[in-house]
């Protein structure tokens, strides 16, 4: 960030950016759904913005090695070796590993905005590719 950068803010979605918008700001009323319910699963990674969890408190591993894990949790899940839930519980480093990464409902502006594209574009039931935010890379399970 340079001094006299310009910030941008859209007020009615929060969602923020450095490059200047190339169209209107709008209200968020795509079509889709205001709310969301979603469970999860975090690897974080050395280059996590908090690379520490419930599970360790100094996370050393690689982005490469993160994005293995969990492409190998969502081949459990996908084909039936494992649940979502029991990964969630064992392997995330979110707290929300204790309710099955279950992080209740939320609505647009809550989360980080590539969860919130993931997380808002899939439909009931639907597991995510892996998504990468700030925080290390997530698997996203919409529940409702």
């Amino acid at each position: 960030m340079l001094v006299g950068e310009h910030y941008y803010l859209n007020v009615n979605t929060k969602y923020s950016q450095w490059e200047k918008p190339d169209k209107p700001a709008d209200a968020g009323s795509g079509g889709g759904p205001e709310r969301v319910q979603c469970s999860h699963l975090l690897v974080k990674h050395e280059q996590s913005r908090r690379p520490s969890s419930w599970r360790e408190s100094r996370i050393t591993r690689s982005k490469d090695q993160a994005m293995g894990l969990i492409k190998d949790y969502r081949e459990q899940i996908t084909s039936g070796k494992a649940s979502f839930a029991e990964l969630a519980q064992k392997f995330s480093d979110c707290s929300s590993a204790e309710r099955g990464g279950d992080l209740g409902p939320f609505s647009r502006g809550a989360m980080q905005r590539p969860f919130e594209e993931a997380a808002f574009n899939l439909k009931v039931g639907e597991l995510s590719d892996p998504v990468i935010t700030d925080s290390g890379v997530h698997i996203i399970l919409r529940t409702a």
